[in-house]
């Protein structure tokens, strides 16, 4: 009874009971794992994305084995508890849920609920006015005294047919057929707003922008209007189903919601120390 080695064998004996007590649910996992027909297709698609062919023999074979040490270290895993409490299991199970609540593909609404609701947002779908434009830079800071003076010579010789040379800047000498998006983008909007108020085929300014100021010459607009269906079509049905998928989702999440009890547990506060 006195000897060590018995010691350490009494002490493995129990530390292997104790362990097997506490882990009792580790032996419980399933013991058979079937690789179907469908896993095998899923193995063999992600290979073919990824290097653009099937896979050999050897190779699927591979995949298999892979695939049935994960299945078999994720059981393992689940039964003792270690999928519990983890941030980063956690949240791959909630987002699996998100994706059943979008796996359900709503109806392709029919003309008269695509027409409300691009009446309902008409704005969003407004075909853009486009310009095509001629502008002359004037630099402010440059000019200094000369500016007034300058901007009516320069208007004189424009309205002419001279050439005239503005000052020296990257922006574009001529914008053709560019939608008020990018005339705003470009010049900013002051500079985009403003080319709604001025006449066609002619000379007229300054036209203030970001940069300084501009004579400018619209040589061709189209006005913005309110678009038709069957311009944006694509873009509405793309637009509505996406909406209705969040709703359904929503939804979802609030039967769910609904069959659980919320407590929070306040912790209670302890008294600052003195001092």
């Amino acid at each position: 009874m006195r000897e060590p080695l018995l010691h350490f064998a009494l002490m493995g004996v129990v530390l292997f009971a104790v362990y097997g007590w506490v882990n009792g649910d580790a032996s419980s996992a399933p013991r058979e794992i079937v690789v179907s027909q469908g896993q095998l297709d899923s193995l063999q698609a992600k290979f073919e994305r990824v290097w653009q062919r099937p896979p050999s023999a050897d190779e699927l074979r591979g995949l298999v084995d892979q695939w049935v040490r994960e299945e078999i270290l994720y059981r393992e895993g689940r039964a003792r508890g270690l999928d519990l409490d983890d941030p980063v299991v956690r949240r791959l199970v909630a987002q699996k849920m998100e994706f059943i609540a979008e796996g359900v593909t709503p109806e392709v609404p029919d003309d008269t609920t695509l027409e409300a609701w691009l009446a309902a947002n008409q704005d969003k779908y407004a075909i853009e006015p486009r310009y095509t434009l001629r502008q002359v830079y004037l630099n402010p800071a440059q000019r200094g005294a000369r500016l007034e003076a300058d901007i009516d010579a320069a208007r004189a010789a424009l309205a002419g047919g001279r050439m005239v040379d503005g000052d020296s800047t990257m922006l574009p000498a001529v914008l053709d057929s560019a939608p008020g998006r990018e005339v705003a983008r470009v010049f900013g909007a002051e500079f985009a707003a403003s080319l709604k108020g001025l006449p066609t085929g002619e000379w007229a300014g300054p036209v203030r922008s970001g940069f300084g100021l501009h004579l400018v010459k619209v040589e061709h607009r189209v006005d913005g209007r309110a678009a038709t269906l069957p311009e944006v079509r694509d873009t509405v049905v793309r637009d509505l189903l996406r909406d209705r998928a969040t709703q359904a989702k929503e939804s979802f999440y609030r039967k769910l919601r609904a069959g659980y009890t919320i407590r929070t547990e306040a912790g209670e506060k302890k008294p600052k120390p003195a001092g």
